[in-house]
């Protein structure tokens, strides 16, 4: 970890977002990171908690698809740990493993590069919101399969109404705040 001075010497109590009713579809409700990314104190000084607390104990950060790959890139610059992207079918190339899973509204397959993870790295998972889970279960499954351990999920925002925190039993998450 960079021996930056760490500007949050506790857990933020708040994060700069916006509600989005009826996006995607209709009847979702959509966290917006916007105003958070806007904001580049408030941002930077997330990233500096987030090294405090996972400094020491993970050797590699995967980010999803694609607002998780701006908190888990940042992250890993922050930490000098290696990157990974889980992603939308289709979008990776060479050769990935696949993992289909539910959604609050559908759902999708999610991919990664068959060498994303070495065997024993100790990684962390990062998502702007966890919602259902099904998105982040897909992410542990492929670590899992390519021989790695899920040291951690980490987002910012846990909706609590939807219970993604119980799909993910067995799994260190960690969320920044809830509602």
């Amino acid at each position: 970890m960079k021996a930056n001075k760490l500007c949050y010497k506790k857990k933020p109590k708040t994060v700069s977002m916006r509600t989005v009713e009826d996006f995607p579809n209709k009847g979702v409700v959509f966290k917006d990171i916007s105003p958070l990314l806007a904001n580049p104190k408030e941002f930077k000084n997330l990233i500096q908690y987030l090294a405090k607390v996972w400094g020491g104990k993970i050797d590699s950060i995967g980010g999803f698809d694609a607002r998780g790959f701006l908190f888990a890139s940042a992250l890993a610059y922050e930490m000098d740990l290696p990157f990974f992207m889980l992603r939308k079918k289709g979008k990776l190339p060479g050769v990935v493993i696949s993992k289909e899973y539910a959604l609050e509204y559908g759902s999708a397959t999610l991919e990664v590069e068959a060498d994303a993870v070495k065997l024993g790295d100790r990684v962390l998972l990062i998502d702007d919101v966890l919602a259902t889970g099904g998105t982040a279960l897909a992410g542990c499954s492929l670590v899992n399969t390519l021989g790695g351990a899920v040291a951690g999920v980490q987002v910012i925002l846990e909706v609590l109404s939807l219970k993604g925190r119980e799909v993910l039993r067995g799994y260190n998450v960690n969320s920044i705040v809830t509602s």
